[in-house]
Formats: structure tokens, C-alpha cells, sequence
């Protein structure tokens, strides 16, 4: 008997740790009714040679730069012409955010005087971004790394450590250098084992990830929900 096959369009799903999640991201697009093709490069899977079978992908953060030499790094960033030239809903989040910048021909690197951001820190969207949405007045980051605005790119929200924080290219490329897919159990992991990063410079104690959690979650997911339905379309059914 034949082998039944989904209707539900497919978002391919790029993470780069074998424990990585999509997080609210992966339930809010399931909740649009949505299915979710998750690829790890770094584990060895492949990425398609087209999206034709994909309504848009989502490229996550990682630990490692996105100027690594590893063959996964460079591989993805090249892989990304495919969502460019099929002109697909394609996000891409911190780490995925500057890989589609060196794609497109900016730069990745770290804060001239050494800052990071790591935790909760304001954000301000830019003209262009109020007339798409309402933006969130905080934002939780995790990065030693920030990117130039690529040519041709259109600012959306901005920050003072690291001026460039969402871009849109084209109709349907955008990149977020903020997180807003941890959910409380992510969010508690990511202190457990990034903690040794709480003494760079500029970066928050881990007690005030959690804390602040409380206060501007609920407007970071609120925001995430509209700005998902805005790239990929649907409901808008948020999830925990």
C-alpha cells in the first residue's frame, strides 16, 4: 500500500547542534499548520538543491562563527543563493542572520571595544520597521558577534552596541541578530552552559536572563508571533 504522504506545506528547519531545538519558532509555525524539515549540516545532512517542496526555511544560531572555515559553514552560506534566487521566505536568526550577511557580501565581526551582548538589552526599531510592525522594547541577545548591513539591505531595528540588529532584503530575506524562540526550559539550558560567557565584557549574570524573562517575554513572544505570520503567513496562534 502506498505510503501517505503530507499536505501541510514544509518549512525547512536549519540547526546546528545535535541538541538544538526550534523552540517557539518550531511551535508557532506547527500551531499555522506548518511541517517542520529539520536539517543539522554540522551532523553531516544535506540541504536541498531547491525549495520548491518548502514554503521557506528558517537558518538558527549556533556557537560558531559564521566566519569558521568549517565545511558546514561555508556550505550553508553558499547554499543560500537557493532561498534568494527562488525568492522564498528565508529567515535567518544570529548566527543564521550573519551568514546570509556574508552571503551577501557584508561582515561579520566582533565589537571594536570587545562588548557583547548576553541577555536583555533595549531595542529600537527604525522607521522602516515601525511602518511593518510594533518591535519590542527588549530583546534577549547571546553573541560576541555582530554584522554590517548588507548592500541593497533595508535596516529594521537598531541597538547601541551593535547598531545592526533586523534587515530585510528583497521581498522575503530577513535576519534578526536577537533571540526570541527560547522557551523557559532553552532559555534555563542556555544559562547552565553559557555561563562561563557571563564575564565578558557588557554580558549580563544569569540570574538576570531568568529575571528579566519575567518582565519581557511576554512581549518578545507576542512580537515573534506577528513577525512569523508577517514571513510566512498564517493564523497567528502563539505557543508556549
Amino acid at each position: 500500500m502506498p505510503r501517505a504522504t503530507s499536505s501541510k506545506p514544509k518549512i525547512l528547519i536549519v540547526l546546528h547542534q545535535e541538541n538544538s531545538s526550534p523552540g517557539r519558532v518550531g511551535h508557532m509555525l506547527i500551531e499555522e499548520g506548518f511541517e517542520l524539515d529539520i536539517r543539522r549540516p554540522p551532523l553531516g545532512d544535506s540541504l536541498p538543491e531547491t525549495l520548491d517542496d518548502h514554503a521557506g526555511t528558517v537558518v538558527f544560531g549556533g556557537p560558531m562563527s559564521a566566519n569558521d572555515e568549517d565545511e558546514f559553514v561555508r556550505r550553508e552560506t553558499n547554499w543560500l543563493e537557493i532561498p534568494l534566487r527562488e525568492n522564498r521566505p528565508c529567515l535567518g536568526i544570529c548566527l543564521g542572520a550573519q551568514m546570509l550577511v556574508n552571503h551577501l557580501g557584508g561582515k561579520v565581526e566582533g565589537h571594536g571595544d570587545g562588548l557583547v551582548e548576553i541577555g536583555w538589552y533595549p531595542l529600537k526599531a527604525t522607521e522602516a520597521g515601525r511602518k511593518l510592525m510594533h518591535w519590542p522594547d527588549m530583546v534577549y541577545q547571546f553573541h560576541r558577534e555582530g554584522f554590517s548591513l548588507p548592500s541593497d539591505a533595508t535596516l529594521l531595528a537598531t541597538a547601541d552596541t551593535y547598531p545592526n540588529q533586523a534587515f530585510r532584503y528583497g521581498d522575503n530575506a530577513w535576519g534578526i541578530q536577537f533571540h526570541g524562540e527560547l522557551t523557559r526550559v532553552m532559555m534555563q539550558r542556555w544559562v547552565v552552559r553559557g555561563a562561563h560567557r557571563f564575564e565578558l565584557p557588557g554580558a549580563q549574570p544569569g540570574r538576570d536572563h531568568l529575571g528579566g524573562r519575567l518582565i519581557w517575554d511576554m512581549h518578545l513572544k507576542r512580537w515573534l508571533d506577528e513577525f512569523l505570520r508577517m514571513v510566512f503567513g498564517g493564523r497567528g496562534v502563539g505557543a508556549d
